[in-house]
């Protein structure tokens, strides 16, 4: 059953999406052909900790980083890693800061120097069924209504949904009920109620929806090797509409 959260506990998740997105901001600005993942996921950490949050994936189920840095043809949750990024890349960090006992979720990809027109294409498209997702976001509608949006923005752009990997609900733990797929059947699902907190995180990718892992047992990669995009944010529903906590 999901949680309902209050105003005031929603305004404590904000906090910790308010780190989380001036994270992304300052993580944008430093990535450049040359510089790793390691080196990112290091100062991503070191962020959160100085502003008085914890980086909630470092642990989790045993994962040994502060954020999940995902290259390429990898869908998410790949591990940082001392390789140096290369011009024309496209990465995709996820982290999770919690803050006084409040979680809150991101994830976006950026483009390494100038991505190809191709990469472009796939990163503008995956934003586009994230805020078609969000839209649908509303009391009154159910999960399966955000996940039709998403999944039919991803349609009219001639892209895959990866149907793998879902969103959640988040809260006190990084993942509560209910999950939010992003390709779904209208109407179906659990009926939005304001009050409840989700993330919403398309992944979208050039070829087919198939994944395999890698024996890390955590990253995962399209399984034709066409490059994937995500992008996450966490939003609280409200009667007035969804309201994003991590922008």
């Amino acid at each position: 059953m999901a949680e309902l959260k209050t105003a005031a506990e929603i305004g404590r998740i904000r906090k910790a999406g308010a780190i989380i997105a001036s994270c992304h901001k300052e993580i944008a600005k430093r990535l450049a052909p040359g510089v790793t993942t390691a080196e990112i996921d290091a100062f991503a950490e070191a962020y959160m900790v100085r502003r008085g949050a914890r980086p909630a994936q470092k642990g989790y189920k045993g994962y040994r980083y502060a954020t999940c840095a995902s290259v390429n043809d990898v869908c998410c949750h790949g591990a940082p890693t001392n390789k140096p990024l290369r011009g024309g890349d496209i990465v995709t960090i996820d982290m999770v800061a919690e803050l006084d006992g409040w979680m809150a979720d991101s994830a976006w990809t950026y483009a390494v120097g100038v991505p190809s027109a191709e990469a472009a294409r796939l990163m503008r498209a995956t934003k586009q069924a994230l805020m078609a997702g969000i839209a649908a976001a509303v009391p009154g509608n159910r999960v399966g209504d955000i996940g039709f949006a998403a999944g039919m923005a991803a349609e009219r752009a001639g892209l895959a949904v990866v149907e793998s990997f879902v969103g959640h609900g988040i809260g006190r733990q990084m993942h509560e009920q209910p999950q939010v797929a992003h390709r779904a059947r209208p109407g179906t699902g659990k009926k939005l109620r304001a009050g409840m907190v989700l993330t919403v995180e398309p992944i979208l990718t050039l070829g087919t929806p198939y994944i395999r892992l890698d024996p890390d047992g955590w990253t995962a990669r399209s399984f034709d090797g066409k490059w994937s995009a995500q992008y996450e944010h966490t939003i609280a529903i409200t009667e007035r509409g969804p309201v994003i906590l991590t922008e």
